[in-house]
């Protein structure tokens, strides 16, 4: 699904439609920007509730402290 935006003089951009309903991404979201190289990855931040749980069960044995780093 390769979609173009143009940047505007204000530094936006519209994302297309096709994209936001495909990420299913709605107004007022907040997304992260992450350098690659020589592109962005664009990467839409959880909502804290949405965190809640998601390390349940993992295993917490074996777990470094900061104090064994030198």
């Amino acid at each position: 699904m390769a979609r173009t935006a143009t940047l505007s003089s204000k530094f936006q951009i519209s994302i297309p439609k096709a994209v936001r309903t495909a990420q299913q991404w709605e107004a007022g979201q907040i997304f992260a920007f992450i350098p690659k190289g020589t592109g962005v990855l664009l990467v839409p931040v959880p909502d804290r509730d949405a965190l809640a749980g998601i390390a349940e069960g993992a295993a917490t044995d074996g777990y470094r402290d900061r104090s064994d780093r030198l």
